[in-house]
C-alpha cells in the first residue's frame, strides 16, 4: 500500500487563497525589480529640469506635479516590499518636508547595483554588511564637506542660500518670486529671540484663481476665501474679537409640544420674549465692547439681525483648524457657550477688511506693523488650479527647509557636487577595507552617481561626458573641486558652474536623513527571502457597471 502525499508541499498549512513567494522562486529580484520601477517614475522629475507627471486618482482628481510626495501619496501601491521604501520616503517628508524623492532613487539605485553583486555570488549577508559600512563612514565624513553656514534666520540673503535650491528645483526660473514670498512670510511670524519656537503651520496659503504669480502678496494674519455674513464688513480700528464653537442661535428643547394659538394677538406675543432674550444676550455681548465675532458653526437669522443692529461683524469660519489658527492669530478663547465674554476671553485684531481678488470676495484680518502676529498668509495667484497646487507645494517645501535649517545651519555644495565627493570618498573607503565587503562598499559609493547622471540627463546634457569632468575636478587633493556641479542651464561651456556664486545648497540635516533612510530601506527590502501574502478579506470585487433602476430597465 503506498503512501498518498499532497498535492502540494505545505498544502495543508495554510489557508485556502494564502500565497508565498521564496527566495528560491527569485523573490528577492522580484522585490528589487517592483522598487526600481517606482524608483524610475520617480527619477525623471528630479531637478529643476525635471519631468511633470500627470496622476489620476481614485476620485478621479487629476495631478500635475513633478513633486515625489505628492506621487507617492496618490499612488495607490499594494506591493509590499515597496510600501518599506514608502514608508521610509514619507518619514523624510514627515520629518524634513524635502528630499522625498531622494530616499526613493538612492534605495532604488542601491537595489538595483545590489542585484548585479548578487548575480556575482555575493550573499545578502555581506552585501547588507557592506552597505551599512559605507552609511557610518558617509555620515561621518559628510560634516567635513561643508562649505557654508546660514548665520542668520532673520536676514533675507542668509536664507535665500538654503530656500533658493528647494525652490529652484520644483519651480526653475519662478525662484526669485516665491523665495521672496516665503522669506517675508517667515519673518513674520520668525521670533528672533526663540527662533527654535518657528512652526510650520503658522504659514498658511490661499488660492485665488486668475492674475499671475507676480500679484501675490504676503499678509501679517489670515485670508479667508468667503466674506462676512451681515452688513458689516470692514473694521479699520483695533476692535475686539470673541471667538464661539457653538451656534449662534435661539436654543431649541430637545422635547416637541403643540401650541393652541386662539387670534392673532398671542401669536404676535409667541415669539416676543424669544427675541427679546436673543436681543438682550447681543446686547451684553455689544456692550463687552466686541465688535467682531467669529463663528465656529452656524448663525441664526434672527441672530445676525440684531448683530447688525448693534454694528457688530459676524464672520462663519467652519473649519475647526482655521478658528484655532485664528484664536492664535487674535489671543481669543473659543466658548463653547453664548453670551458676554469675559475680557480674558477676548482678543484684538487690528484691521478686518473684505477685497474681491480676482471675482472672490475674501475677508482679511491683518494685525498693523507694530504689533506681532503668530501666523501669515501668502495669497496665491495663478491662471490654473494645477499651477496653483504645484506653487504651493513648493512654498511648503521652501517652509520646511527653514524647519531643517533649525536642527542644523550647514550646507553643502548642491547640483550634484557633494555626491561625487561622496562616491569618491566611499571609493577610497572601499579599497582600504579587506574581504568581499570592498565590492559592496565600492558600488555603495557608484550608487550616489545617480543624482547627478539624472540631473544631467534631464538638462539635456551628456550625462557620461559631466560625470567624467566632474570626478577629474574632484580627484585633486587640495578640495577645490568641492565646490563645483552641473551647470542645468547650460550657460557655461563645460556644462559645470560654481555653486558658491549661484547660491546651490543642499541642506546637510535633510542630506544625512535621506541617505540613512535610504540605505534602511534597502538593507530591509534585501533581507526579505519570502513574501507570505493572505487572501484579502471582503467578497468579490465588483465590475463598475450602472445598477438598473427597474427589473425591466435595459442594460
Amino acid at each position: 500500500m503506498s503512501l498518498k502525499l499532497p498535492q502540494a508541499p505545505n498544502a495543508g498549512l495554510f489557508k485556502q487563497g494564502y500565497q508565498s513567494h521564496s527566495s528560491a522562486d527569485g523573490a528577492i529580484i522580484r522585490n528589487i525589480e517592483a522598487v526600481r520601477e517606482i524608483s524610475q517614475i520617480v527619477e525623471t522629475s528630479m531637478g529643476p529640469s525635471g519631468r511633470n507627471k500627470i496622476i489620476v486618482n481614485k476620485l478621479g482628481k487629476t495631478f500635475v506635479t513633478n513633486d515625489a510626495a505628492t506621487m507617492i501619496n496618490e499612488l495607490e501601491i499594494v506591493h509590499p516590499a515597496v510600501k518599506i521604501l514608502i514608508m521610509a520616503s514619507k518619514q523624510q517628508e514627515f520629518e524634513m518636508g524635502d528630499n522625498t524623492n531622494l530616499v526613493i532613487i538612492l534605495a532604488g539605485e542601491l537595489l538595483n547595483i545590489a542585484s548585479k553583486l548578487l548575480s556575482l555570488g555575493l550573499n545578502v549577508s555581506e552585501i547588507i554588511q557592506g552597505y551599512n559600512l559605507a552609511c557610518k563612514f558617509v555620515m561621518e565624513k559628510l560634516d567635513s564637506l561643508v562649505i557654508n553656514k546660514v548665520e542668520s534666520l532673520t536676514d533675507p540673503k542668509e536664507l535665500i542660500k538654503v530656500i533658493k535650491s528647494v525652490v529652484s528645483s520644483k519651480q526653475s526660473a519662478l525662484e526669485p518670486v516665491i523665495s521672496k514670498l516665503i522669506i517675508d512670510a517667515v519673518k513674520l511670524v520668525l521670533n528672533p529671540k526663540k527662533p527654535s519656537a518657528f512652526n510650520v503651520d503658522s504659514i498658511r496659503v490661499v488660492k485665488i484663481m486668475g492674475s499671475s504669480l507676480a500679484h501675490s502678496q504676503v499678509v501679517k494674519g489670515m485670508v479667508f476665501p468667503r466674506q462676512p455674513e451681515g452688513s458689516v464688513k470692514n473694521i479699520t480700528s483695533t476692535s475686539k474679537v470673541v471667538v464661539f464653537s457653538c451656534p449662534i442661535d435661539v436654543s431649541t428643547t430637545e422635547t416637541s409640544s403643540t401650541v393652541l394659538l386662539h387670534n392673532a394677538q398671542e401669536m404676535l406675543d409667541f415669539s416676543k420674549d424669544e427675541e427679546a432674550q436673543l436681543d438682550q444676550m447681543c446686547k451684553e455681548i455689544s456692550d463687552s465692547g466686541v465688535k467682531v465675532i467669529i463663528a465656529g458653526a452656524s448663525v441664526g437669522e434672527l441672530a445676525l439681525h440684531y448683530f447688525n443692529k448693534y454694528g457688530i461683524l459676524i464672520l462663519k469660519v467652519p473649519s475647526k483648524f482655521d478658528v484655532r489658527r485664528i484664536c492664535q492669530v487674535c489671543g481669543a478663547t473659543p466658548l463653547p457657550r453664548l453670551g458676554a465674554p469675559t475680557p480674558d476671553e477676548m482678543g484684538e485684531i487690528d484691521v478686518i477688511e473684505t477685497k474681491e481678488l480676482g471675482g472672490d470676495r475674501v475677508t482679511i484680518f491683518r494685525q498693523g506693523e507694530d504689533s506681532t502676529t503668530r501666523t501669515s498668509t501668502i495669497i496665491l495667484r495663478g491662471a490654473t488650479q494645477n499651477n496653483l497646487d504645484d506653487v504651493e507645494r513648493c512654498i511648503d517645501d521652501g517652509v520646511n527647509s527653514i524647519k531643517g535649517l533649525l536642527k542644523s545651519n550647514e550646507l553643502l555644495p548642491g547640483a550634484g557636487g557633494v555626491e561625487i565627493e561622496l562616491s569618491k570618498l566611499v571609493t577610497k573607503y572601499g579599497e582600504t577595507t579587506p574581504g568581499l565587503l570592498q565590492l559592496a562598499i565600492k558600488q555603495y559609493a557608484k550608487a550616489f552617481e545617480v543624482v547627478p547622471r539624472v540631473l544631467s540627463e534631464t538638462s539635456g546634457l551628456d550625462s557620461t561626458e559631466i560625470l567624467s569632468k566632474l570626478y577629474a575636478i574632484h580627484s585633486l587633493n587640495d578640495n577645490s573641486g568641492l565646490n563645483i556641479g552641473i551647470d542645468i542651464e547650460n550657460d557655461s561651456k563645460d556644462g559645470l558652474i560654481n555653486v558658491d556664486n549661484e547660491l546651490i545648497y543642499d541642506l546637510l540635516s535633510s542630506k544625512r536623513s535621506a541617505i540613512n533612510l535610504a540605505t534602511e530601506a534597502a538593507n530591509t527590502i534585501l533581507s526579505i527571502d519570502q513574501i507570505i501574502m493572505a487572501k484579502r478579506a471582503g467578497g468579490p470585487v465588483m465590475p463598475n457597471k450602472p445598477t438598473p433602476q427597474n427589473w425591466d430597465q435595459e442594460d
